[in-house]
């Protein structure tokens, strides 16, 4: 331990307590309507659309999940995580841009669910969202309570109510125009002391030279771009990722919170590239860890790596690091979540003022707060339930993209084709504690089965409807 556990969690409330006041402060001088509170529509510019984007993926896992996939599926497997994470906002482009000319006035992804498709395939695909963002929350969590043990005996519940309760205060009370003002502070943190962990990262290896040396000696395959286990994690990322990204509520809150649809596209574009190079820079420690400590524990490989006799300053700079990181990506999960309990209650409950929908929106991402916290303080893997939760998207993701160009595609089809993608997928999906040799199958099962089957339902003799495409804009629910 670099830190004692006074010290560390005297640093750790510092933090969060200075990140939680500084946006309290910067969400009193902007308070606005539940509409503001959920989409901020129309006033971010492109350089704030790229710096939002950038710091809610850049979560904490960063540190972790590149590192130990580069100590199994080598450099491959690192480039196919750092296109991965990329792919999602590229792909958004264009639907975004397509979402903004059907329904300018949205909020919500369900909410074009619920208006192109009908309640079955609304009450499904927000199943999958929730239990997405609920494990994309609760890994981020993890991760920095986990952060934090390595420099300090400090509990992982302990440091889970900290960082839970900090940004839940300011997220809650300033909602997505806060979320996007934090996400700009933390990225001016984050990029100093990310340059930072790279440098010591790279003289505690010794450099690139002695790692590439080792590893072509004892572990060539880690280096090689065409082995086959590592290319097969590289596509298994690249299509679990892409698909899954395109479910998360927070990146449709930041298509409508772009200033018109040219800030989104450069937006969009250079947030998702830039995004890459990290990716990618954190997985290198994976490849030094296999160099220099190939018996220890892969799961914190870059952590193996970074702390040999550091100083206390850099222990410190960790915590502040981490706690950025999780901030930034919580914020806005938490956001998300708030946007549908938002404008889906406000369906169950037409007479209900904005500031009663406002209020109760509050109340359910506190209660939902509860179990994240109680989770994250086990310190379980969540790989597991991330892995089944990008499988669920990946059979979602056609059947209800494809209405967003298709008139002719209706909510029966996009059911239908969704089950057999999920019953094909879940097929092939390993359970727990097996080994994980059919991942790509599963994925690739599950995304192209609804493909064919939405195919096949239109060779069937039954009567075709053509959907009113534009009648879209109108079926949108102002929130005041």
């Amino acid at each position: 331990m670099m830190l004692d556990t006074t010290s560390a969690l005297w640093w750790l409330l510092l933090f969060s307590v200075a990140y939680a006041s500084a946006s309290i402060l910067y969400a009193r001088q902007r308070q606005g309507s539940l509409e503001d509170y959920v989409v901020a529509r129309n006033s971010q510019s492109s350089l704030a659309t790229v710096l939002t984007l950038m710091a809610s993926t850049l979560g904490a896992w960063i540190l972790f999940s590149p590192a130990q996939a580069a100590t199994w599926g080598g450099l491959a497997a690192v480039i196919g995580y750092a296109l991965g994470s990329m792919s999602p906002r590229l792909a958004m482009i264009p639907l975004g841009r397509r979402m903004r000319e059907l329904m300018p006035g949205g909020h919500t992804l369900t909410e074009f669910l619920l208006a192109r498709y009908g309640r079955p395939l609304y009450a499904l695909v927000l199943v999958i969202m929730l239990f997405y963002m609920f494990i994309a929350l609760t890994a981020e969590i993890t991760a920095i309570a986990k952060l934090v043990t390595l420099v300090a005996p400090i509990p992982l519940w302990t440091t889970a109510a900290i960082v839970m309760g900090c940004t839940l205060l300011y997220t809650a009370y300033g909602g997505l125009r806060t979320s996007i003002f934090t996400d700009k502070v933390h990225m001016v943190v984050v990029i100093p002391l990310l340059a930072t962990l790279l440098f010591m990262g790279w003289r505690a290896s010794g450099g690139a030279a002695s790692v590439i040396e080792t590893l072509q000696a004892q572990q060539p395959r880690l280096l090689s771009l065409t082995d086959p286990i590592g290319i097969k994690a590289d596509f298994t990322f690249l299509v679990a990722i892409l698909l899954t990204g395109l479910f998360h509520q927070g990146n449709w809150q930041r298509i409508y919170a772009a200033r018109d649809s040219k800030s989104m596209q450069r937006g969009f574009l250079f947030g998702g590239m830039m995004v890459a190079p990290f990716i990618l820079v954190m997985g290198l420690f994976g490849l030094a860890f296999m160099a220099i400590t190939p018996g220890g524990d892969s799961s914190v490989a870059l952590f193996e790596v970074v702390i040999r006799d550091v100083p206390a300053w850099f222990a410190v700079m960790l915590i502040f690091l981490g706690l950025s990181l999780v901030m930034s990506s919580a914020d806005t999960t938490i956001c998300a979540i708030s946007s549908i309990v938002a404008v889906d209650l406000g369906r169950l409950m037409p007479q209900a003022s904005p500031a009663r929908m406002l209020r109760l929106a509050r109340v359910l991402i506190f209660v939902t707060a509860i179990p994240v916290m109680a989770v994250a303080a086990q310190g379980y893997s969540v790989l597991y339930l991330f892995l089944l939760a990008d499988l669920l998207c990946s059979a979602a993701a056609f059947p209800v993209f494809y209405g967003l160009y298709s008139r002719r595609h209706d909510g029966f089809s996009a059911t239908v084709a969704t089950l057999a993608g999920l019953a094909a997928g879940l097929f092939m999906f390993p359970l727990p504690g097996q080994p994980m040799d059919h991942l790509l199958e599963s994925f690739l099962l599950a995304a192209l089965v609804p493909v064919a089957v939405t195919a096949a339902l239109r060779l069937l003799p039954r009567r075709q409807v053509h959907f009113d495409l534009g009648s879209l804009a109108q079926k949108v629910r102002k929130l005041g």
